[in-house]
Parts: C-alpha cells; structure tokens; sequence
C-alpha cells in the first residue's frame, strides 16, 4: 500500500505508526511545510520519504490531509489529475466548507473524515501508535465519493479499531461545534482568566485536577483552532450563547442563594455522565 500524508504533527504521525502497526506492506510518502517536522518524521521512522511536489501524491493509494482546515482547502485546490484508484481523506475538524471546496474533478477521490480524537501536543514527537484505536471516525457525504474510496476508507478506519459513524457535513459542524469547538473556547477562556487574575506561584500551588482537566486543551494549537473557529463562526457562537446562558443561571442561583434550585441544576449535568 503506497499512502500519502501531508502534515506530519500529531494527527498525521499517529495515522503513521498505526499504519505501521496494521500493515506489513505499507510505504509512506511525507509531507510538510515545516522542514523540522520533515527532519523528525523521517529520524522517528513515520514516513520513508519526504517529497516537496504534490504531484508525487497523484497516484499513491492512499491520501491523509493531517494539516489546518484552511491548509486542507488550499491543497484540495492544487490537485489535479489524481489516479481513479487515489483515495483522499481529509482529517479537519470542520466539515461543511472542506466539502463545498473540494473541486469537482478530484470529488470521487474525496472521502470527507474527522477523526475524534487528539491530545493538546503537536509536532512529530507527539505521534502516538494508538492514538486512533477505539476512537470515533466521521465520514461526512460519503455517498458523494466514488464507491472504491468508500470501501478503502471504511476497511481502513475498521482496521485500525475505529468505530465509523456517518452525518450530512452541515450536521456534523453543528455538533462539533457544541461538543468539541466551543470546549476548546472555553479552556482558552479560563485559562485567560486565571492568568490575568492569579500569580504563577498561586496557580502551581493550587490548580488541582479539575483545573489542569479543564484548561488541559488550552495548550492546543492557536493555528489549527484559528482555523476551524472561523470556518465554523455561526455554529460556535450560538454554541457559546447557549454556554453563556447556562453560566448566567448560574451566577443568578448564586447571587439569590437559590441553592436548592442550584442542586437540582447541577444533578441535571450529571446526566451527561450517563450518556458518555
């Protein structure tokens, strides 16, 4: 198997070594706009080969798009002539812009992903072999990719112990935007507030588990989210009104000494636990 993959930090490294893990045949061509990155992809083993010409990915069997969503729509832009057996899948964290992006000549080839899964490092170091097993993986508009690449993602993602779910690409960034991007703001969020208000002395001494849980994907990187935040603009800001609303209920228990209420408001949001 012959597979491409453009980024090669924590998503793309990790989709590496479980390829690796998964298959004794596999040769992977690398690539990245960060030369450091390249440098550490090919000392660690990820890839065989770095190639600067995305024209070395036109025939390959398989290709992973592992960089920012505004990355991932440039580099769509670019392909051309890609082989009718080229699978290519996109692993951005927004869905509805890659997919009205993706140009009609490469769209067979085009299976629209979102992984759901990640640490808060990056880079090439951060790879790890186990990273996809047991996660999540979205296919979005599958039934627009041709029916050899929906076959290849599915064995794929099946092989490396995903569990594949399927959503219209709309609906997928209406929930990311609630489940993963407006966390992602609020961790940015507190860990702002708790900088500007507390000296570092205080906050190593004091910030307990709950605290590094919370602000744990405030390291993330500001380039990647900068990305997704503004390709997913109306999703997250009703998610974050919603967020707002449910905070200033809060406030008002708590001003008024409305602790019953508060009780009963807090034994609600237990209930997530029993979903997850």
């Amino acid at each position: 198997m012959k597979v491409g993959i453009i980024g090669l930090g924590l998503m793309g490294g990790s989709f590496a070594l479980a390829l690796r893990e998964h298959y004794s045949d596999v040769e992977i061509l690398g690539y990245d706009h960060n030369d450091q990155h390249c440098i550490e992809a090919l000392q660690l083993g990820l890839v065989d080969k770095i190639s600067d010409d995305l024209e070395s990915f036109y025939t390959l069997d398989l290709v992973i798009l592992a960089i920012p969503v505004d990355g991932i729509i440039q580099v769509l832009g670019e392909f051309d002539t890609v082989s009718d057996r080229t699978t290519i899948i996109d692993f951005g964290g927004t869905k509805k812009p890659i997919v009205d992006a993706v140009p009609p000549r490469i769209r067979r080839n085009f299976v629209a992903g979102h992984p759901m899964t990640g640490t808060e490092f990056s880079g090439p170091q951060a790879a790890l072999p186990d990273l996809y097993r047991g996660k999540v993986m979205v296919f979005c508009d599958i039934e627009e990719s041709g029916e050899h690449q929906q076959k290849f993602a599915k064995m794929i993602f099946s092989d490396l112990g995903m569990k594949i779910f399927y959503m219209e690409a709309g609906e997928h960034d209406r929930h990311a935007a609630f489940i993963s991007h407006m966390p992602h703001a609020l961790s940015y969020s507190l860990a702002n507030a708790v900088m500007k208000q507390e000296n570092p002395k205080a906050i190593i001494a004091l910030a307990g588990g709950g605290f590094r849980d919370m602000s744990r994907i405030a390291k993330s990187s500001p380039n990647m989210w900068t990305d997704i935040f503004r390709q997913n603009k109306e999703n997250l800001l009703l998610a974050i009104q919603c967020f707002k609303g449910e905070l200033e209920y809060c406030q008002n228990l708590v001003e008024n000494d409305e602790w019953d209420a508060l009780y009963t408001w807090m034994g609600k949001a237990n209930g997530l636990h029993d979903i997850l």
